[in-house]
């Protein structure tokens, strides 16, 4: 494909996207504020030079935590701008920096949208978090002469196969980057074979967020609601099908007094989850309405609440990390081990291959293959304390070997801005 072809693909879809907001919208309604934005009007104006992030989601914007610290620290006379494309990174974002930071929706990548975004807000520097490409974004700061990097940068196999299938706009796109900060040589070397230059190996930025530093107390008060004395499962960031496989697990482990609490990665599928509970005759209570202590007779607590995840971690005894179970490609173990607790895997963890391969190697993850696996390492786990110790100690020393990410890409960073000046 080449950059005609693409911008006409996205033009013929663009009169298509409102329905595509509006249909999102019913399961979240945030889907319809600040909706202009995604065509490049903007009424947020900053006073300041520009550092502009990228972070879609709610992953990409955690990950950025202590990226977007060090710059609001190093340097106090740029304005920091921070893109998503979800309500949830958003929300996400207001959690984490509050008034801070600056945030808007990036525009479709269509010309007159992007050309609106970078007029508006004239970024010094732009960056890109993860794997984002948007080829029009990309060629117009290359025509305006906005260094563009890619930091944290992964690709998969999978991944890198598809985009190959693009052929020259793959390979263009990722030559007109400044410089790419990838997490692994692996990845590196996959981005490097599709045509990107400049590129360094700097760890993964997960390795760098630090759990709030009311995780711990408030993970207590969470603990007191379910039950010290109770053994507590967290089945944390579950994706669609996952709970009932969980809820198979629990069933078949038979563990007394066990208490599991479900986290679904997103809020828009709390109703669902819900649902399902009452259809399969489980005793549950919600997070939201929690405030005394749960019920003996209860067997669940649906985690519907926003920001919690560290606290459910430090509340829970064994966790399991969700969007493994089945081909979703996993989501982000590192933050259960952050909290020294250990960790079960499903097989399907292609987005954190070597985080979770370096986890099952030194024992800091448990991987299973089938229920009766998971059923297994479930009662293993709930049962040993010793273990649960073990496992979690080794997850927390693997999360502080690989710590620096962060000072590295500030430092690639630096290289593109000008020194602040009082």
């Amino acid at each position: 494909m080449n950059h005609f072809f693409y911008s006409l693909l996205l033009y013929l879809v663009l009169p298509l996207m409102p329905l595509k907001l509006l249909w999102r919208s019913i399961k979240q309604p945030d889907y319809l504020k600040h909706w202009r934005e995604r065509f490049g009007f903007y009424c947020v104006r900053p006073n300041k030079s520009v550092i502009w992030l990228h972070c879609v989601s709610v992953g990409e914007t955690r990950a950025a935590a202590p990226l977007v610290k060090a710059l609001i620290q190093q340097y106090p006379h740029y304005q920091i701008l921070l893109s998503h494309s979800t309500p949830t990174g958003r929300n996400a974002s207001e959690q984490l920096f509050a008034n801070s930071v600056q945030r808007v929706y990036l525009p479709y990548d269509v010309p007159f949208a992007v050309n609106r975004f970078l007029k508006h807000f004239n970024p010094a520097i732009g960056v890109l978090l993860e794997t984002e490409l948007w080829f029009n974004l990309i060629a117009t700061c290359k025509q305006r002469h906005i260094p563009l990097l890619l930091v944290n940068a992964r690709l998969s196999e999978k991944s890198a196969y598809g985009y190959r299938k693009l052929g020259n706009l793959v390979s263009e796109g990722l030559q007109n980057l400044s410089a790419t900060a990838a997490q692994t040589t692996q990845d590196a070397e996959r981005l490097e074979m599709l045509g990107a230059k400049n590129v360094q190996v700097v760890g993964n930025l997960k390795f760098d967020v630090m759990p709030p530093e009311t995780a711990y107390s408030q993970g207590q008060s969470l603990r007191y609601l379910f039950g010290k004395e109770r053994p507590v499962f967290l089945a944390a960031s579950m994706r669609e099908s996952e709970e009932t496989l969980v809820l198979d697990a629990i069933i078949a482990a038979q563990i007394p007094h066990l208490l599991t609490v479900i986290v679904p990665r997103h809020p828009q599928r709390f109703n669902e989850v819900e649902a399902l509970l009452e259809q399969r005759g489980f005793r549950y209570e919600k997070r939201s309405t929690l405030h005394q202590i749960v019920a003996a007779e209860t067997q669940v607590i649906l985690g519907d609440s926003m920001g919690e995840l560290f606290n459910y971690y430090a509340s829970a005894d064994v966790c399991l990390v969700g969007g493994s179970l089945l081909p979703y490609g996993g989501q982000n173990l590192i933050e259960a081990m952050r909290m020294s607790k250990p960790v079960i895997l499903g097989e399907h963890t292609f987005n954190f291959k070597e985080v979770s391969e370096l986890a099952v190697a030194k024992c800091a993850a448990w991987r299973v293959k089938d229920l009766a696996e998971m059923t297994k390492a479930i009662q293993a786990l709930i049962e040993s304390p010793k273990k649960q110790a073990e496992m979690g100690a080794m997850g927390l020393t693997l999360c502080e070997s690989l710590e620096g990410a962060t000072q590295k890409t500030i430092d690639i960073i630096s290289r593109f801005l000008k020194p602040s000046s009082h």
